[in-house]
């Protein structure tokens, strides 16, 4: 299995932040968590609401992103939605699962192509919607709007890279201030990753999240006590949710990523038996074949990022989970975006 190395956590706060702030905005954020007071129920949607994000939804398909008030309704509509989900949000099956996208909006037209539209598809996204991708905005800011749309449809984690440091390493920050000319979107955005679910339950038998184990994390009730709404921690069960993962070794590891840990066989044993579990599915890493079985079939990793930075030559996966629990998994390859020459994998003759 091949790692996607991210920077150790450590350095995302360091000289790296402040020379890419310098560089893009004299402004400074000191991560707040957020602390607006918003409605005491689920946001209702209207026929204008639902007219709106029918609009929204429409703009976004043809990858033209919101104007900034949009964006700020949008996010604000969002929270409203997701602060009344849990830790370990319930999710029914028939369900797809999907890995990393990454700003990678064209392809995830490709993965709705594959799988199925929403809501026709009931669909859950193990984090990482944004960064490395050219079009993380967009990306983000379509899945967000399916999510209010169709809340009961579509499941939103966060990712590791749904943080505030690592977004201004990997891309988002900069691609934020180039297409509004300030950093306010990019605020906006990581304000609602705080709210965003850090594990999901598929009918009581498929642990889903996007990195892997925690060593203080013995029961599925511990990840429900946690604090979410704030910063990806530099340690600590959360950072370990979203940071580990799977080893050939036994018991427990360090990451060579500088946060969280690796786990064996042993550790993924323990936890589905306590846990009544079948299976453990996590994203995080760049998978060639789009997914990839560990720990005798107790662990899977899903990628949906296929040719990921528009390089890697991998072929992307997702997961569908039938009502007996049968899984299939359905492998694509890169959509082409529009300007792009296309091009094929065929050997010219004059090589053969």
């Amino acid at each position: 299995m091949d790692i996607d190395l991210d920077i150790q956590m450590k350095d995302a706060v360091e000289p790296d932040l402040e020379d890419q702030q310098s560089s893009s905005s004299s402004e400074s954020f000191d991560f707040p968590i957020n602390n607006v007071n918003y409605s005491s129920k689920p946001v209702e949607l209207t026929s204008s609401n639902i007219n709106q994000l029918d609009s929204w939804i429409e703009q976004l398909t043809d990858c033209k992103p919101l104007s900034e008030e949009s964006v700020k309704k949008l996010c604000s509509m969002a929270i409203d939605v997701l602060k009344f989900e849990e830790n370990v949000q319930p999710v029914n099956v028939p369900v797809t699962i999907c890995g990393d996208v990454h700003g990678q909006f064209h392809d995830l037209m490709e993965l709705f192509k594959i799988g199925g539209p929403c809501p026709d598809t009931n669909y859950l996204f193990m984090g990482d919607y944004v960064d490395r991708g050219y079009y993380s905005v967009e990306t983000v800011s379509y899945l967000v709007a399916m999510k209010i749309r169709y809340p009961k449809r579509i499941t939103i984690l966060r990712g590791n890279h749904e943080s505030r440091q690592i977004t201004q390493v990997y891309g988002f920050y900069d691609e934020c201030f180039r297409k509004y000319g300030s950093a306010t979107v990019w605020k906006l955005f990581t304000d609602l990753f705080d709210y965003f679910p850090i594990t999901a339950l598929v009918d009581n038998k498929i642990f889903c999240l996007h990195g892997g184990l925690s060593p203080m994390i013995e029961t599925i009730d511990q990840v429900r006590e946690l604090k979410r709404v704030q910063e990806v921690p530099h340690e600590g069960p959360m950072c370990d949710l979203l940071w580990s993962d799977p080893d050939d070794r036994g018991g427990w590891g360090i990451s060579p990523r500088g946060a969280g840990f690796t786990f064996g066989q042993d550790i993924s044993e323990q936890f589905n038996h306590t846990n009544d579990l079948d299976l453990i599915a996590r994203a995080h890493q760049l998978v060639m074949e789009g997914y990839s079985w560990s720990h005798q079939d107790l662990v899977v990793t899903i990628f949906s990022a296929p040719n990921y930075c528009y390089r890697c030559g991998n072929q992307a996966a997702i997961m569908e989970v039938d009502e007996r629990h049968n899984r299939e998994f359905l492998q694509y390859d890169p959509s082409i975006r529009p300007g792009e020459p296309t091009v094929t994998r065929k050997t010219p003759d004059y090589f053969l």
